[in-house]
């Protein structure tokens, strides 16, 4: 049996540019890419925290170190320069995959850079 999990996510990276006038995609830091061990032209699910958009696109590469993260497209209408975004990748896995399973679970700061990688989600304080 195959299974669909959580394969990476880059947790409330901040839009830096909104082009719609491109071809589509999302252009993101390579750096980020290279974190999440996302691959460029990989499909990804975007979750737009300030207005609850959820679409789909595929990653594409920015400058390695420029901190951006650029919707493309039909979806620049999706997301405003400044909003937050939850991008996500999900991949098939194998019940013998599972023994072995760990998403990669990547946290940035306010400019997108990383500041951790973790395989669990930090407990919620009460």
């Amino acid at each position: 049996m195959q299974r669909t999990l959580l394969k990476a996510k880059l947790h409330r990276v901040r839009t830096t540019a909104s082009e719609l006038n491109y071809e589509g995609s999302c252009a993101i830091d390579e750096l980020l890419l290279e974190a999440g061990e996302i691959r460029e032209y990989e499909q990804i699910d975007i979750y737009n925290v300030n207005n609850g958009e959820r679409f789909t696109t595929y990653a594409i590469k920015a400058p390695r170190g420029s901190g951006m993260i650029s919707v493309n497209g039909a979806a620049a209408r999706k997301a405003a320069v400044g909003d937050l975004l939850i991008i996500a990748v999900f991949a098939g896995y194998s019940e013998l995959d599972l023994a072995k399973y760990q998403p990669k679970l990547v946290y940035v700061d306010d400019k997108n850079r990383v500041k951790r990688i973790g395989a669990e989600i930090p407990a919620q304080a009460a």
